[in-house]
């Protein structure tokens, strides 16, 4: 990676990562205190209406927003099209989804989501509203600015969601929470953005776009409903209290993991978009993504799953001791995501969308299996299932990469197999850092995560790990620009 596009990456990911850092304690924050306010069975309702918005949103996009980034030189019909396009889709699944609230409520028998419907689903329609100008922030690596409107959204939504909850509005203040984040997000990107609607609207842009943007649609969007079938289906097989331990569960995962490859995501794409070309230098790049992310997320996986029954205990009260299980396998999933989307985000960059699609109905048939065979054993199966999936997703994600780069399997394993192995033994030292502890959970919990901290950094130091100086050479480089 050349020095100014490797600055650019990295100032992107330090901004992006700081967001998401940001608005992930403050969404644990406010998750914490909602989860204390409420019981299992009330946030098992939100989960299955939180899923079709999922797969909702990646219909509006479409993918065209990939398409928009990837494209040369987009036209202000371009945007204007695309625009009008994403608009357009939202409205007519908000209508959809609203007329169909009041069957899914009686078929799951949870008549609060016919309720909320109305109200929940506006989340559609607002997102599709700033789609143009989070595009064009990420074309230009306004990193900065879309990392403080995120914060921004989420602090405020953030604060009156909690209001809500100690006002005793239940549910309510979850659904206010959603549709109160997007609309503040959508009204500062249209501020700070000086785009508007303008130029030829027409569908000639869209057809010129859409082999490439409706193969990834396919491929996002078979992903996100396979990312929740456990929710469609616990929600009737199981009752509310069970699907809101394993939804919340998967929600306190996926805080740090999704978060942390949003950032990635979202700044390699289109960097590994401009060196496409230059072979050698692609590869050597994509190597020193999967490095420097596994490095960070390994720790925090583990180390999450090695601290949750004293987690739980400190912050959720035993209320919510039954999801430990649950949380304590689903971060091992955790693992295996920062490879695999950096993959994907590959082979969005090299491939054709034929192959990704290909790619995707594999995996998923897989997917399917597992599912099929977990799903009617129990909750706990359906969590290690995931755990399996991830690692398959993983697996199939580079080996197609291989085809496009020289980094192949056996750099990918003396890349990665150092940090897991330091994660590993990272791991056993917080372990026996709780037994050592004992009593107090709050006092274990703080010796258990200090151990970890120093336990991790003191092995990278001594086994002179690479990734270890490349994030220590990163750090210093955005300290000296200061």
């Amino acid at each position: 990676m050349n020095g100014e596009l490797k600055d650019k990456v990295a100032r992107g990911v330090a901004w992006s990562m700081a967001e998401k850092i940001g608005t992930m304690l403050l969404q644990m924050v406010v998750s914490l205190t909602i989860l204390r306010l409420l019981t299992r069975d009330i946030l098992g309702v939100i989960a299955v209406p939180s899923a079709v918005v999922a797969v909702a949103l990646v219909i509006v996009d479409s993918g065209f927003s990939q398409a928009l980034i990837r494209k040369k030189a987009p036209t202000p019909g371009d945007y204007k099209s695309v625009f009008a396009f994403n608009v357009a889709v939202s409205l007519v699944l908000y209508v959809l989804f609203v007329a169909l609230a009041g069957p899914a409520s009686r078929f799951y028998d949870m008549p609060q989501i016919a309720q909320f419907a109305p109200v929940f689903f506006l989340q559609l329609p607002i997102g599709a509203l700033c789609a143009i100008q989070n595009t064009i922030f990420v074309r230009e690596f306004r990193f900065a600015l879309l990392s403080k409107v995120t914060f921004a959204s989420s602090l405020v939504a953030g604060l009156t969601a909690i209001g809500l909850a100690l006002a005793g509005f239940g549910i309510w203040c979850i659904v206010v929470q959603r549709v109160l984040q997007a609309a503040v997000r959508t009204l500062l990107l249209w501020w700070l953005s000086c785009w508007r609607p303008c130029g030829t609207c027409s569908r000639q842009p869209l057809r010129e776009m859409a082999p490439y943007s409706f193969s990834l649609m396919t491929t996002d969007l078979i992903s996100a409903f396979y990312s929740k079938i456990p929710q469609f289906f616990l929600g009737k097989l199981y009752p509310a209290d069970m699907l809101g331990s394993f939804d919340q569960a998967i929600k306190l995962k996926d805080q740090p993991t999704i978060s942390a490859m949003q950032a990635v995501q979202g700044v390699t794409f289109p960097a590994l978009a401009k060196i496409r070309d230059d072979a050698p230098k692609f590869a050597e790049s994509y190597r020193q993504i999967v490095m420097v992310v596994c490095y960070a997320i390994f720790p925090i996986m583990l180390g999450m799953s090695a601290v949750a029954h004293d987690m739980f205990a400190v912050a959720l009260g035993e209320e919510w001791m039954p999801t430990v299980p649950y949380f304590e396998a689903v971060c091992l999933a955790g693992l295996f995501y920062p490879a695999a989307i950096i993959a994907y985000n590959v082979l969005k960059v090299k491939s054709d969308g034929p192959l990704i699609v290909k790619l995707e109905i594999l995996k998923k048939g897989l997917m399917t299996v597992i599912f099929a065979v977990t799903i009617p054993i129990s909750v706990q199966a359906v969590v290690w299932g995931l755990v399996a999936i991830a690692f398959c997703d993983m697996v199939v994600n580079f080996l197609a990469t291989t085809r496009f780069t020289s980094f192949g399997a056996g750099r990918f394993v003396r890349t990665v197999l150092p940090m897991l192995l330091t994660a590993g033994a990272m791991y056993a030292v917080v372990r026996l850092t709780g037994l050592a502890v004992p009593g107090n959970a709050l006092l274990r919990l703080l010796a258990e995560v200090a151990a970890g901290v120093v336990s991790y950094l003191l092995l990278s130091a001594l086994f002179r790990l690479e990734a270890f100086g490349e994030v220590v050479a990163i750090v210093r480089k955005q300290f000296n620009r200061r």
